[in-house]
């Protein structure tokens, strides 16, 4: 079993989505990295992704638009938008329509993991079925309470049920 979550990540910002990518997998994620809405959309169709992380603006299809497809295609897809054009009402909108957190860029990368670790647990919870107090049950198992250590056993979960 492949221990690593994978992330799909669209960004059109070139230089920040290659550097991101290099620490998200120094990081024990397999990323999927594209630059517009439209290559997320096929790449979610032609490899198997836990979670997403969308800029909002990008060439030709938007986030908000990709956001809502990805969600009406793969149901248990959690998504995190990450944006440096965001505002309360976007924000809004975006929640409204299924993304799980909202970060504006620049954003620590603990704070990212936090919400990529968030995000997983609530697709495995999703999936599995499982309600809040068996998943905190379940990660007690964990030695460490370290939040790639939580994702590990996440995936751990995921696996069993497929």
């Amino acid at each position: 079993m492949d221990a690593k979550i994978n992330l799909l990540f669209a960004d059109d910002e070139e230089k920040f989505l290659e550097a991101m990518t290099k620490r998200l997998e120094a990081r024990d994620f397999n990323v999927i990295a594209v630059t517009r809405g439209d290559e997320a959309l096929k790449a979610a169709r032609n490899n198997p992704v836990d979670i997403a992380l969308l800029d909002l603006r990008m060439p030709g299809m938007q986030g908000e638009e990709t956001l809502s497809a990805l969600k009406k295609e793969h149901s248990w897809m959690e998504i995190v938008i990450l944006t440096g054009h965001g505002n309360i009402d976007s924000a809004v909108e975006c929640t409204k329509m299924g993304a799980h957190s909202y970060l504006q860029k620049p954003c620590d990368l603990d704070q990212l993991l936090d919400a990529l670790k968030e995000a997983y647990k609530k697709r495995v919870m999703n999936k599995t079925k499982i309600d809040e107090g068996r998943m905190g049950k379940l990660l007690e198992i964990s030695h460490s309470k370290s939040p790639m250590e939580i994702m590990r056993k996440l995936k751990e979960i995921d696996a069993w049920q497929t």
